[in-house]
């Protein structure tokens, strides 16, 4: 039986730090639905930008092999208590990774650029008055501004300058998002994209994507891509 991630039960906490939830684990049941994948993709370098507890970055690591001391993982997380707790939550998982309290990935850019074979991303989605994007505390982890894009918008470019060539984003979507031109934003950046796991809840409809350079397989199987399925099918359903 391979490893399934991050035992909840070892997970850290703290008030003001977002607990894993219905988004982090459609991320994580995203990375397992890719594990063939990303086992084969051969990841030196991989990253989580907007850590929070910890789950999915551990995760991540156990999926890859804990093992495994040719990887080196990095994440990052605006809130400084998340920082803290995702020690404790790697540390009761036996997992490494270097943890840096900064926005997105600021102060990494020139050190990290075009050296990231995965990144993941649980960014701040939920619609919210712009005013909440700049709150500090749990509110920062969900607090996504117009359309819940205002933060999306901003990892992006970042995401581009941080994957290798061969390097895969992985982020979590909401409908409210309008996810379809998130795949248009990164394609004028030369990504294709697919949807790795689709799922509702009583409160939202979550979209994990998958996006690659184009030109770049992402699969061993030639899974479908979005060259192959018009993008408003896929988010009207």
């Amino acid at each position: 039986m391979f490893p399934r991630g991050a035992d909840i039960r070892l997970v850290s906490g703290h008030p003001e730090v977002y607990e894993p939830c219905d988004d982090s684990f459609a991320l994580v049941d995203a990375l397992l639905a890719d594990r063939g994948n990303l086992l084969n993709h051969q990841a030196r370098f991989c990253m989580e930008i907007g850590c929070g507890s910890g789950y999915v970055i551990t995760s991540l690591a156990i999926i890859l092999g804990k093992e495994n001391s040719g990887i080196h993982y990095f994440t990052s997380d605006i809130n400084p208590n998340a920082t803290s707790v995702t020690q404790r939550t790697l540390d009761a998982h036996g997992v490494h990774a270097e943890i840096v309290n900064t926005d997105i990935a600021s102060g990494l850019q020139k050190r990290l650029v075009g050296m990231m074979d995965v990144i993941v991303v649980n960014p701040p989605y939920v619609p919210t008055p712009e005013e909440e994007v700049s709150c500090e505390g749990i509110t920062a982890s969900w607090a996504g501004g117009y359309n819940g894009r205002t933060v999306i918008d901003r990892i992006l470019p970042v995401v581009d300058e941080l994957l290798s060539d061969t390097g895969w984003l992985y982020m979590v979507t909401l409908t409210a998002n309008n996810p379809s031109e998130i795949c248009l934003v990164m394609r004028r950046k030369g990504y294709a994209s697919r949807i790795v796991l689709q799922r509702s809840t009583e409160e939202e409809s979550l979209y994990v994507i998958k996006f690659w350079r184009d030109g770049v397989d992402d699969v061993q199987d030639k899974d479908i891509t979005s060259s192959s399925l018009g993008l408003g099918s896929w988010f009207g359903k």
